[in-house]
């Protein structure tokens, strides 16, 4: 697919005439005329300290997830190699878009030209789309492999594989368009950064802003609200079964959970929001202030998602851990991939015994009645294979299945 140079043309030519317009201290209003343009310089100084802020830690995060997933083979896992990928996209915000609005802020106007705003708009849809969809493919491989009957193989990466390049895919759907004439990219806010011009109200631009907003923040959301929803509802029947081991597992996944929700929330509800109003709304509506905020905001998910998803994960926890005291992990590390489900039937006497684990969290999913003769264990020792079958002198009872899904965080 080849991009058309005339229509990158016709959007430079005329991106040079707005990024003009904010150099002369107000920037172009679609409608018309010139709209109040620029942050006061305190203003552009306090978003230059919140971008570099964001940056700087963004790429702290994202880059010491990268050295341990190096560092140590026990995180080589299929779940995992998809947290990284999580990780490439936010860095790579950190690295090709932050520090350009960051100079920008410092400076009070977009530096890098009509071509360099085209780019930045392009390169930061696609990292940031990549990002969304890859946390509603996490949810949704939690939520299959917890539901799949089968054990799952840890050195499988072909699922996984797939549901990356996916996310790379899907975003280049929805970011290369703009490029040819459906929309475009253009300057955004006070004039510091780019993105895709929300203001325009042509038919042409509004019915891609409707679309990005249904299916790259929308569509991602109902899946993860999904899968974890089911998720939350297998660790609650666990209760029935030893409510004493699972309280305390259910209320932290839903602590899990919540965080996830809450956070893709704030950082891209905001945005959505502010496109929506920017292109049904009337003239004026937001002001520089206003748009800025949430442009700030979505770029706090590259800080955020390593911290949620990594770091409150206890194998990359131990070693980080590890790696501060330049050791090599504890033994407690499970070796196994995240959200792996084991299902075997055997009788409840065929096993033989249970293996001490300090994984993140067991979720059991129980298929019909349990069976009284699942063992007891004492608090220290955890089953990964938990499967019961009813007496063998009683053909028509029904087998009892129970699911154990290790889910990290």
């Amino acid at each position: 697919m080849l991009l058309s140079d005339s229509s990158i043309c016709a959007q430079i030519s005329s991106l040079n005439g707005a990024l003009h317009a904010g150099a002369a201290g107000g920037h172009a209003d679609p409608g018309g005329g010139t709209a109040r343009s620029s942050l006061t310089p305190t203003g552009h100084l306090i978003v230059a300290v919140c971008l570099g802020s964001i940056g700087a830690l963004g790429l702290l995060n994202n880059s010491l997830v990268l050295l341990l997933y190096w560092r140590y083979k026990i995180l080589r896992s299929p779940i995992n190699l998809l947290l990284v990928n999580i990780c490439i996209s936010d860095l790579l915000v950190c690295v090709l878009g932050t520090p350009f609005s960051f100079a920008a802020s410092t400076q009070g106007r977009w530096l890098i030209g009509a071509e360099g705003c085209v780019w930045y708009g392009f390169a930061n849809s696609l990292f940031g789309i990549v990002s969304l969809i890859s946390l509603a493919v996490l949810s949704y491989e939690r939520y299959s492999t917890m539901m799949t009957p089968t054990e799952a193989d840890s050195s499988n990466y072909c699922k996984i594989g797939l549901g990356i390049a996916l996310s790379w895919l899907y975003s280049l759907v929805w970011t290369l368009p703009p490029l040819f004439g459906w929309s475009r990219y253009g300057p955004e806010g006070p004039g510091t950064t780019c993105s895709v011009d929300w203001k325009a109200k042509t038919a042409n631009n509004v019915s891609y802003i409707i679309c990005l907003f249904i299916f790259c923040l929308v569509v991602p959301l109902l899946v993860i609200v999904f899968c974890y929803g089911k998720l939350l509802c297998a660790i609650r029947r666990v209760s029935g079964i030893n409510a004493s081991m699972s309280r305390k597992r259910e209320q932290r996944v839903l602590f899990m959970v919540v965080i996830m929700v809450i956070c893709y929330l704030m950082c891209w509800l905001p945005y959505g929001i502010m496109a929506l109003l920017a292109a049904f709304g009337p003239p004026g509506l937001l002001t520089p202030e206003a748009s800025i905020v949430p442009s700030v905001l979505a770029k706090i998910s590259t800080v955020i998602n390593p911290v949620i998803y990594v770091f409150m994960n206890k194998q990359f926890y131990r070693c980080f851990q590890a790696l501060l005291h330049c050791e090599p992990p504890r033994r407690g590390s499970s070796v196994k991939s995240s959200s792996k489900v084991a299902t075997k039937p055997a009788r409840a006497g065929a096993l033989t015994g249970p293996r001490r684990t300090d994984d993140f969290l067991f979720m059991v999913a129980s298929l019909g009645q349990p069976a009284a003769g699942v063992p007891r264990l004492s608090p220290s020792l955890e089953p990964t294979l938990d499967v019961t079958k009813a007496p063998s002198s009683d053909i028509n009872q029904p087998v009892v299945v129970s699911l154990v899904a290790h889910f990290d965080g």
